[in-house]
C-alpha cells in the first residue's frame, strides 16, 4: 500500500478513527491490528518475519535485562537475537547478490553458470531490522530497560507510517509514545500533520514523480539520448531521488501526529550542504545517526589513528552502501562516498586557509545559488 495510492487514502481515515474511539489504555489495539493488515497488504505470507523478528527480540530482550553484564547467557541472548534479525535480512535481500559474486568468480575460471534465484524482497525489512537490532543492543548495553509489553514492543516494530521508508526509530524515542495512556484527539497537532503531509505529498507528486518521467525517457532509451539529455537527467534525478524519498518521510511524520507520536526528522536540506560530512548529517539522518552510533563509534570512531579512522570510514559506508542495495552499484557507490569524507577530513585545513586568504570562509556566491536552486526545487520548503 502506497502513501500516494487511493487505497492508503480510504485506509488512514479508518485507523485514526479506530484509534481515536478505543478507549486509552487499549489504543495500542486497533494501531497494531492496523499496522500488520497495513504490512500484510503487501505480502501476507511474509508477515511471519516480522513477527519472528519480533518475538525472537522481545524474547531476547526480556532475558538480557535479567541477566548482569558478565553473564555468558546475556551474551547468547544477543548473539541469537542479532543472528536471527540480521540472517533474515542477509538471506532475503542479499542472498541473489552473493550468488551472482559466486557465479562471477566461478565465469574467471571457466564458464559461467546459467541458473539464478529470485527471492522476494519484503517490505520494510531493511528498516525494522535495524530497529530491532538496536533495540537489544541498547538494552545489552543497559541504556534502556527491556519493553515486558509485548503488545507495545511489537507496535514499535510494526507502525506503519514509518514501516516501509522510515525513519529508522530509537526505542528510547518511540516506545514511550506508544506507552503514553494520555494521548488526547483535541491536543493533536493537526496543522502541523496536514502540513507535513501536504508538502511530502507535494515533493512525492509534484517534484520526484514529474522529473521522474523525463529521467526515466532519458535512461530506458541511453543510446538514443544525447549528451546533454543524459547530463539533465543526470542532475535532475538527484532531486528526483530526494523528493521521493524526503517526500515519503514528511509523509510518515504527518501521519505520525495524527495519533500523537512524533518521529525523526529524517531530511535537513541535504542540498545544502558544503561536504559530504555535512551532507550525510542532513541526509537520511536516523540511518546515518545508526551507522555512527552502532557500527563507527564500537569501532573505536574517530578516537583511533588515522588509518584506522580512515578505514573505520570505508567499513560503515561500505555497509551503507550495501545497506541501499542488494549490488555492486551501490557498493561503489558507498566506497566513493567513503573516499570523499576521507579526502574531505584530511584536506580540511588547507581548504580552509585557501578559502580564507580567498574571502570565501562564508560560502559567498556558491551558497547563495545553492540556496536559490533548493528553493526553486522546493527542496528548502520545511
Amino acid at each position: 500500500m502506497l502513501f500516494n495510492s487511493l487505497e492508503f487514502l480510504i485506509f488512514l481515515p479508518i485507523v485514526f478513527i479506530f484509534f481515536w474511539a478505543y478507549p486509552k489504555k487499549i489504543k495500542w489495539i486497533p494501531l497494531l491490528f492496523f499496522s500488520y493488515f497495513f504490512y500484510a497488504y503487501w505480502n501476507w505470507k511474509l508477515v511471519f518475519l516480522i513477527l519472528l523478528t519480533t518475538v525472537v527480540t522481545y524474547v531476547c530482550g526480556i532475558m538480557l535485562g535479567r541477566y548482569n553484564d558478565n553473564s555468558k547467557v546475556k551474551k547468547i541472548c544477543l548473539v541469537v537475537s542479532l543472528v536471527v534479525c540480521f540472517g533474515i535480512l542477509l538471506f532475503f535481500k542479499y542472498f541473489g547478490f552473493f550468488y551472482e559474486i559466486v557465479k562471477d568468480i566461478i565465469a574467471a575460471f571457466g564458464n559461467r553458470p546459467t541458473g539464478y534465484f529470485v527471492i522476494m524482497l519484503p517490505v520494510g525489512i531493511s528498516f525494522y531490522t535495524f530497529q530491532t537490532a538496536s533495540y537489544v543492543v541498547d538494552v545489552y548495553r543497559g541504556t534502556i530497560k527491556p519493553e515486558k509489553h509485548f503488545g507495545y514492543y511489537a507496535l514499535f516494530v510494526s507502525f506503519f507510517p514509518q514501516l516501509v521508508a522510515g525513519p529508522i526509530e530509537r526505542p528510547q524515542d518511540l516506545l514511550p509514545q506508544l506507552r503514553d495512556e494520555n494521548k488526547d484527539i483535541a491536543k493533536v497537532d493537526y496543522s502541523g500533520a496536514f502540513r507535513y503531509m501536504l508538502i511530502g505529498y507535494f515533493k512525492k507528486i509534484a517534484v520526484a514523480d514529474m522529473i521522474g518521467i523525463i529521467v526515466n525517457a532519458t535512461y530506458n532509451n541511453i543510446n538514443g539520448a544525447n549528451g546533454l539529455m543524459v547530463l539533465i537527467s543526470t542532475v535532475l534525478f538527484a532531486f528526483q531521488i530526494y523528493g521521493d524519498f524526503s517526500g515519503y518521510s514528511d509523509i510518515a511524520v504527518g501521519c505520525a501526529k495524527l495519533f500523537g507520536i512524533n518521529l525523526t526528522e529524517n531530511f535537513e536540506s541535504p542540498y545544502k550542504s558544503k561536504s559530504i560530512r555535512e551532507f550525510w548529517n542532513r541526509w537520511h539522518i536516523s540511518l546515518s545517526h545508526w551507522l555512527r552510533d552502532y557500527i563507527y563509534f564500537p569501532l573505536g570512531g574517530s578516537r583511533v589513528k588515522k588509518w584506522r579512522w580512515a578505514i573505520n570510514i570505508i567499513i560503515v559506508f561500505f555497509i551503507s552502501g550495501l545497506w541501499h542495495g542488494a549490488n555492486y552499484t551501490f557498493v561503489v557507490w558507498g566506497l566513493l562516498h567513503a573516499v570523499f569524507q576521507i579526502i574531505g577530513v584530511l584536506t580540511q585545513g588547507v581548504r580552509d586557509k585557501v578559502r580564507g586568504k580567498l574571502h570565501m570562509a562564508g560560502g559567498g556566491y556558491t551558497q547563495y545559488r545553492c540556496d536559490i536552486l533548493t528553493r526553486l526545487f522546493c527542496l528548502d520548503i520545511l
